[in-house]
């Protein structure tokens, strides 16, 4: 007798702790911030931006950090006049390991249009993919617009500001004026 009382007190104890059990959605959280995070879900609108923005501006007058400012702006004119300001590098001659860089930036970014040799006779050139690249030789060009038309682009040429930091552009356009007296 006395096991079937054990028996049927097992059996209670093991239907009582199963009934509570609940694979989908537990009855204990460890730590209930993990579960339940309390911060924004990505790309929601969220109450503490003003108007009920997605976002905000930054402030005016800011620029990101590691930008260098560049006094000329992006148009016809101001590479007229960088022309006629006949800017020099603010780097002066380069050593030949900046030399060595800089032909090898050159050779990365720019000699698949206009060459190894600064002909304009590249292999996107000789292949028939772009027509008319000028080659250096022909034209009025000083560091400075080199530098100008590296940053902003000119024509089918795109900027190469973000593949190029400031002084990366200096050092190519010296280069390019390198290849220009050869």
């Amino acid at each position: 007798m006395k096991s079937i009382y054990k028996i049927a007190f097992l059996v209670g104890i093991t239907i009582l702790v199963s009934s509570c059990k609940d694979d989908a959605q537990p009855n204990y959280q460890y730590m209930p911030n993990m579960y339940e995070p309390v911060s924004y879900g990505t790309y929601s609108q969220a109450a503490v931006f003003k108007g009920g923005k997605e976002g905000q501006l930054p402030a005016e007058g800011s620029i990101k950090r590691g930008f260098e400012v560049y006094e000329y702006p992006d148009t016809p004119d101001a590479l007229i006049a960088v022309k006629a300001a006949n800017l020099k590098s603010p780097l002066g001659p380069l050593s030949d390991k900046e030399k060595e860089k800089a032909k090898a930036l050159y050779e990365i970014y720019c000699a698949i249009c206009h060459g190894n040799a600064g002909d304009g006779q590249g292999k996107l050139v000789t292949q028939g993919k772009f027509l008319g690249v000028p080659g250096y030789k022909d034209r009025e060009i000083n560091e400075g617009s080199i530098f100008h038309v590296v940053t902003y682009g000119l024509n089918n040429m795109g900027s190469h500001a973000n593949q190029l930091s400031k002084k990366e552009r200096w050092m190519v356009a010296t280069y390019v004026m390198e290849l220009k007296s050869k």
